[in-house]
């Protein structure tokens, strides 16, 4: 079987890449447009901070190509506020408004708080929550995170664990979706 790997970055609009990887004076407004011709995804860490709305979302499915995709970082209000627990209508809001991206949805990505520890009931819970068929990963940053039941809870979701490449942290290569 073939597999496909995509390239990207986290982040794409980085004034300090002028001169490196964009041209000395370029617009800020043509940064995503020039990185899709290069790449072929990228992750998204401004919905980390704000939720993004459907005018954005489709602003930026509307400038890349065909075959493009687009890592959605989980607005930090459900990872490390809530801590996956009591935020169904932000799950919700969130996946709703991301679909907009259409094809070019990549995955919902679930970054954990390194002192976030292992709640198998929780993370199974919350799970739930996420739509059938939405592509997700979590990246776990604690620890005890690291074991054969919470393997099995994202296997019984299809959900990727998320290998996030660390000096403080050695993650396990553990196929899960």
């Amino acid at each position: 079987m073939s597999e496909r790997v995509l390239v990207g970055t986290s982040g794409y609009n980085y004034p300090e890449w002028r001169g490196s990887f964009y041209p000395e004076k370029f617009s800020t407004d043509k940064m995503l447009a020039y990185y899709a011709e290069r790449f072929e995804t990228v992750e998204i860490n401004y919905t980390f901070y704000r939720m993004p709305t459907e005018k954005l979302l489709a602003g930026w499915a509307a400038g890349t190509p065909d075959g493009f995709s687009f890592t959605l970082k989980a607005p930090r209000r459900i990872t490390h506020d809530s801590k996956l627990q009591r935020c169904e209508d932000l799950v919700q809001a969130f996946c709703r408004t991301a679909a907009t991206l259409g094809p070019k949805l990549g995955v919902l990505l679930f970054q954990l708080p390194p002192n976030f520890k292992k709640d198998v009931a929780v993370l199974s819970s919350f799970l739930e929550l996420l739509p059938e068929g939405a592509r997700a990963a979590f990246e776990f940053r604690h620890p005890s995170w690291f074991e054969a039941e919470v393997f099995a809870a994202l296997r019984s979701r299809n959900v990727a664990l998320c290998v996030a490449d660390s000096e403080k942290l050695s993650t396990p290569v553990e196929t899960t979706a």
